[in-house]
C-alpha cells in the first residue's frame, strides 16, 4: 500500500508540476488552438467557398491540422527539463520513470488536444460538416489527439538532446502517426456520408491503450539513451 501511494505520488507531483508551468507559460498554449484556427479559416478562401465541396474536406482537414498542431509542441515535451537539468534528476529517482513520462504526457494532452477536440466541432460549422459527422469527430479527436501525444512523447524523448531537433521530431513520427490520421477522418467521412463508424473508433481506441502501454516505457528509455548520448 505504501509502495503503492509512493509511486501515485510521483507522478501527482509530476503532473501537477507540469500544470503550473503550463498555466505559467499559457500564452503558448493557445499557439496551436490558433494555428488550427487559422488553418481551417484560410481553407473556404485558398479552396473553395462551395459548402458541398467544404463538407467533402472538412474530415481530412480537420484531422491533418489537428495533427500538425499537436506536433507543433512536442518538441518542448521535455526539453524544458533537459535544459534545466531536471531530467537528471528523474533519472536518479526512485519514481518509475514511465509514470513521470506518463504525467507529462497526460497534460500535453490536457492543455493542446483536450483544446483541439472541444474547440474541433465549431470549425466543423466553419467547413460545413453535416451534423451526423460532429460525434464521430469529436471522439476520435478523442482518442486520436491522446494517442498523438502519447506515440510523440517517444520522437520528443529521442532528440531532446539535438539543439534543433523539431524536423527530426517529424520524420521520426509522422509514419506513426499516418495510421491514426486515417482511421481518424474515415471516421468522420463514413459518418457524414451515412455509414457506421464505430470500427474505425474502435481502431483508434485500441491504437490509444497500445500507446497507453507502450509508449511511456518506449519514451522513458529514449530519454536514458539521449541523457546519456
Amino acid at each position: 500500500m505504501n509502495q503503492s501511494t509512493s509511486l501515485f505520488g510521483g507522478f501527482a507531483a509530476t503532473f501537477q508540476r507540469d500544470l503550473l508551468l503550463a498555466y505559467r507559460n499559457r500564452g503558448e498554449l493557445v499557439n496551436p488552438l490558433v494555428f488550427f484556427l487559422i488553418v481551417i479559416t484560410m481553407v473556404p478562401l485558398g479552396i473553395t467557398p462551395d459548402p458541398n465541396e467544404l463538407a467533402k474536406l472538412a474530415p481530412g482537414m480537420i484531422w491533418v491540422v489537428a495533427l500538425l498542431a499537436t506536433l507543433l509542441s512536442l518538441d518542448g515535451l521535455f526539453k524544458g527539463d533537459f535544459d534545466d537539468g531536471t531530467l537528471e534528476q528523474y533519472l536518479i529517482s526512485p519514481q518509475p520513470l514511465y509514470l513521470i513520462v506518463l504525467a507529462k504526457v497526460v497534460v500535453h494532452w490536457l492543455v493542446t488536444g483536450l483544446p483541439l477536440m472541444l474547440f474541433a466541432p465549431v470549425l466543423g460549422v466553419m467547413l460545413s460538416l453535416p451534423a451526423a459527422g460532429f460525434v464521430p469527430l469529436m471522439l476520435s479527436l478523442l482518442l486520436g489527439t491522446a494517442t498523438l501525444s502519447l506515440v510523440g512523447a517517444i520522437g520528443a524523448a529521442l532528440t531532446v538532446g539535438l539543439r534543433r531537433g523539431g524536423l527530426l521530431l517529424s520524420l521520426i513520427i509522422m509514419p506513426l502517426y499516418a495510421p491514426v490520421l486515417i482511421f481518424g477522418a474515415s471516421a468522420v467521412a463514413s459518418a457524414t456520408e451515412g455509414m457506421p463508424s464505430t470500427s474505425q473508433v474502435a481502431v483508434l481506441g485500441s491504437f490509444m491503450a497500445i500507446s497507453m502501454i507502450g509508449a511511456p516505457f518506449a519514451a522513458a528509455g529514449a530519454l536514458r539513451v539521449s541523457a546519456n548520448g
